[in-house]
């Protein structure tokens, strides 16, 4: 063994079995009243010496093997020579348990016993039951001693390698919930800025222009409001750059639809078949619907990869007239949506997809029975274009509940704001029990 990978403890025994190995040696040197018996624990010492100083011992199990069995030769010798070698069996016993598998460690010690009470009977000694009880009782206790030990030691290492393998999952879950924090607020501060800012910007610059068109020809003011507008246009366009920038990743580098695409390639080769496919005509859409969108794909399709266990899933982005859709459907094994409770599978993601899609003015909807597959469905009213009137006399309210004695700038304003109107009117999604509304796959079989 490595003295460098001992305890303090392992070194403390290591010291107290070479300090009861030389000393057993040394009384039996003692106590022999020939040259052939002090030879013979010299000879003894200086084996079990050899051991403690070479490396090769302390490295390789088969060179440890070889010089515990030229240490046992030297002790036979001993034996033979004084009946006082017999103590030198106790630390042997420590040895070879330490030194030698288990299938083998035993057996040794065994014979190693039996070696010491067939000396002490050839030396004369008479028989009594203390000649058989003395060695088989070191014997015993050596052997619990050392399987003890080894058995609480394999216990520590086990909680040691628990314990790393603990603080190594709770650093892992503590970086996933800082990126998982980060990704959040950045869809928050995005969401802020888009309806916040952009959408006070984008009023004033409309508030602006029919000002600036409701001015007499010449007005000393028209230059200010020109600025004014110049101004707003400005920083509305700085405002987008950062909604842009705190975008999830998945969107920053290609549209929607390709980040849904590249997220059909995500369940792995053990899920399911994942299809993506795009109905009507794509439309550029603010980027919290992006995001919602993206977050709601994500979030069933992990739901259909984890519990469904389905062999085909489909993702479907749909553009209408007046709103945009996404469908998420399965072949799995199914529920039933009215037992879910938050503690259940998908307790969790279903109510977070209702909200974010209810957030945006929008409807989620989930369809799925027992054996019959499951199908998700998100419908978001799409945001009006503005569509500024060539005089201030003609512009017109974008909603149906609009006062008509609203004044001009006002109109404009709501009309070109990129927000969904919250009128049930200003957009019509599809609703869940309209032709269109997403089916279950039908089983392969």
């Amino acid at each position: 063994m490595d003295p460098r990978s001992l305890t303090p403890a392992l070194r403390a025994l290591r010291l107290c079995l070479h300090l009861l190995m030389a000393g057993l040696l040394v009384l039996a040197a003692l106590r022999s009243h020939s040259a052939a018996g002090i030879a013979a624990a010299v000879v003894t010492g200086a084996v079990y010496a050899a051991g403690s100083v070479l490396p090769s011992v302390r490295e390789s199990q088969r060179a440890a093997g070889v010089w515990l069995g030229a240490l046992c030769l030297s002790w036979l010798v001993l034996l033979w020579v004084t009946p006082d070698g017999l103590w030198i069996a106790f630390p042997l016993y420590f040895l070879q348990l330490h030194l030698l598998p288990v299938r083998w460690s035993l057996p040794a010690v065994a014979l190693t016993a039996c070696a010491a009470i067939l000396s002490y009977v050839r030396h004369g000694a008479a028989l009594s039951p203390g000649v058989f009880i003395g060695p088989l009782l070191g014997a015993a206790v050596a052997v619990a001693t050392v399987l003890g030990y080894q058995a609480l030691y394999r216990e520590s290492e086990r909680r040691r390698r628990l314990i790393e393998e603990l603080i190594s999952t709770r650093a892992e879950l503590a970086a996933a919930e800082r990126h998982a924090g980060t990704l959040a607020e950045r869809e928050r501060l995005a969401r802020e800025i888009h309806d916040t800012l952009a959408q006070g910007l984008s009023s004033i610059q409309l508030l602006l222009r029919a000002a600036e068109r409701a001015l007499p020809e010449g007005s000393p003011a028209a230059g200010h409001i020109d600025a004014a507008r110049r101004a707003a246009q400005d920083n509305l366009a700085e405002a987008r750059r950062f909604v842009r920038a705190l975008a999830p990743p998945d969107l920053e580098h290609g549209s929607l639809a390709g980040a849904l695409e590249r997220l059909c390639g995500t369940a792995g080769p053990d899920g399911p078949r994942v299809r993506f496919s795009v109905s009507g005509t794509p439309a550029e859409l603010p980027t919290p619907y992006e995001v919602a969108l993206l977050r709601i794909a994500q979030s069933a399709l992990a739901n259909t990869v984890r519990h469904a266990s389905a062999s085909r899933a489909e993702i479907t982005l749909s553009f209408m007239g007046g709103s945009v859709t996404l469908d998420v459907v399965d072949d799995g094994r199914g529920f039933e949506p009215r037992a879910v409770r938050p503690s259940s599978v998908g307790g969790f993601g279903l109510p977070a997809m209702r909200s974010r899609a209810e957030s945006l003015g929008g409807t989620f909807t989930v369809e799925s029975a027992p054996g019959q597959g499951t199908a998700v469905a998100v419908a978001l009213p799409l945001p009006l274009s503005p569509t500024p009137s060539p005089t201030p006399s003609t512009s017109t309210a974008s909603t149906p509940s609009t006062s008509t004695a609203s004044t001009p700038s006002t109109s404009t304003a709501a009309s070109a704001s990129p927000k969904p109107s919250s009128s049930p009117t200003s957009s019509s999604p599809t609703s869940p029990s309209s032709p269109s509304s997403p089916r279950p796959l039908e089983s392969d079989a």
